[in-house]
């Protein structure tokens, strides 16, 4: 399926996992023939960090540019090259959710082609409901700050966009989401009482959903296992890290140094053993639902 097909492509075959893909095989091949980033930076008329952000597939590649860095690296073969230089053109085609570029912030770009291609998503969520699983009318209550009869056109746009994410839950192959959620998120009324109850309902219904997870830390357990919100991105591909990602007022941060990750990892088993079991909650949430 071509990358920017609207009906959303399979697993790591986005722009975004392409271009690490590609980065990864690059740096592989630097590696192997030992030249040293510097030397390739040169080769290409650019600079060492320019070669450092292709490798991690942070900018776009140029065909001129992996066509002289596959003959620095020594790869001659026709067919060899040719499937390099197809990942390229792959890499560059726009994704989906660059229709929305208007209404999202340019540092949210990579983790929607991240998200997009991922095979696992795991979240921590303290204070709403996570994007993933948010009905309309509550990510317009979010997004609008408790004043969606002021919603703009921008926030329509990133209400449109958060609805068009879910969409990979849905697909063939859709990732595994496995969603802790501190019980106060449950209680609070976002939007009012009848978006609150629309939104414990649907929570309630995408649990049923053999590759969705949602387990809850109760009061009492809650607060230790993380200081705020997360998530990690695994993949099915072996080239792409495990990525976490930490959200802002102003940008996001990810995380894909070993160290990092092992923080996350941390975080992620301590979450597993303070949250209640998956029927557990499942009980607790339809609890809040008839108080609601």
């Amino acid at each position: 399926m071509a990358a920017h097909d609207d009906s959303g492509a399979e697993p790591g075959t986005g722009p975004t996992a392409r271009r690490m893909i590609l980065g990864a095989q690059l740096r592989r091949l630097r590696e192997r023939a030992d030249i040293a980033r510097a030397d390739a930076g040169y080769h290409i008329r650019a600079s060492e960090s320019k070669i450092s952000r292709l490798e991690l597939g942070r900018v776009g590649f140029k065909d001129r540019d992996v066509r002289d860095l596959l003959t620095l690296y020594g790869v001659a073969d026709p067919d060899e090259r040719a499937v390099f230089l197809d990942m390229v053109k792959e890499s560059n085609q726009p994704g989906w959710w660059q229709k929305f570029n208007d209404y999202m912030p340019r540092w949210f770009d990579d983790f929607v082609g991240l998200e997009e291609a991922a095979s696992r998503i795991q979240t921590y969520e303290l204070q709403f409901v996570p994007g993933l699983l948010q009905t309309e009318d509550y990510a317009r209550a979010v997004i609008t700050h408790g004043l969606p009869e002021t919603a703009s056109a921008a926030a329509e746009g990133r209400v449109a966009l958060r609805m068009r994410r879910q969409r990979l839950l849905f697909r063939p192959n859709s990732p595994r989401l496995w969603v802790v959620l501190d019980e106060s998120v449950l209680h609070r009324p976002i939007g009012g009482r009848r978006v609150h109850r629309a939104q414990l309902d649907h929570l309630l219904e995408m649990i049923t959903l053999p590759h969705i997870t949602i387990q809850v830390v109760p009061y009492e357990r809650s607060g230790y296992a993380a200081e705020g919100a997360f998530t990690m991105l695994r993949f099915a591909e072996p080239e792409l890290p495990n990525i976490g990602y930490i959200e802002h007022i102003a940008g996001g941060i990810y995380l894909d140094r070993p160290d990092e990750i092992e923080l996350v990892g941390r975080s992620l088993d301590r979450l597993a053993v303070d949250a209640e079991t998956p029927d557990r909650s499942r009980q607790m949430l339809l609890k809040v639902r008839a108080e609601a």
